[in-house]
């Protein structure tokens, strides 16, 4: 029999989230990040954010349970002004610590999309580039993630598990049950501040090429990729890449 380790570590993952949905399956939101960030993953988890429309209840929940938790921003160079904005804003208000931006190289970017405009021929090639790449060798350094999907986002999202496992790793979606007026009570109750783009209608926040505002009645997540059949970035989906 041909040893494989990629095949053995992704078995592993698996198990261990089955294991981890028995032990912490009833628990969610903050009960659940005191659990993996100050037991289960100490000192070996990261929270991926976008810094986009919701995410300052998760970042929130995150700095209560320890504020020196990494928190990687993909810094795909396509953001909205408003967003490194807001990362400064929302970092200081929170006192988050040890928020890092990861970019693709220069030799990428100019060997690959050297116009900028990758995103209207192969929108899949460019958020591989500037987003799935980048987030693998980050998480390299980390045996579990973070993340602030939610259910009621669809598509993709509306099967999610709370406790999961990716490429090896093991992801946590504290919010994964959450509502939209769970999000919107915890701004209020908390005080967190706004993205700005939000008050324009923007409702999920992503790259300045692929974001757009929604009307009232549509999803979420309706304007990302505006017509193009196109719903996730890649990051959330299987790839050998991240299980190196």
């Amino acid at each position: 029999m041909t040893f494989d380790p990629t095949a053995d570590r992704l078995r592993w993952a698996e198990d261990r989230a089955h294991a981890l949905r028995r032990l912490y399956g009833d628990l969610d939101g903050i009960d659940l990040l005191r659990v993996m960030i100050q037991k289960e993953y100490a000192g070996r988890i990261a929270v991926t954010s976008s810094f986009g429309a919701e995410a300052a209840v998760l970042l929130d929940m995150v700095a209560r349970v320890d504020p020196a938790t990494p928190v990687l921003v993909l810094d795909t160079g396509k953001l909205f002004p408003e967003t490194y904005a807001y990362i400064e804003q929302l970092s200081d208000h929170l006192g988050l610590s040890e928020v890092r931006l990861h970019r693709p190289s220069d030799e990428e970017v100019m060997g690959e999309d050297p116009d900028g405009a990758l995103y209207k021929s192969d929108p899949d090639a460019c958020c591989d580039m500037r987003k799935a790449r980048p987030l693998a060798q980050a998480l390299r350094a980390f045996d579990a993630w973070i993340t602030g999907r939610k259910r009621f986002h669809g598509g993709a999202r509306s099967g999610l598990h709370a406790i999961e496992a990716q490429d090896g790793r093991i992801k946590i979606n504290p919010l994964a049950t959450w509502e939209q007026a769970w999000i919107d009570d915890s701004f209020e109750e908390r005080g967190l501040p706004r993205h700005p783009l939000v008050f324009e209608g923007y409702l999920s926040i992503g790259c300045t090429s692929c974001t757009a505002p929604v009307t009232p009645g549509e999803g979420v997540r309706a304007g990302r990729w505006r017509g193009q059949g196109k719903t996730e970035c890649g990051i959330h989906c299987s790839s050998a890449r991240t299980a190196q």
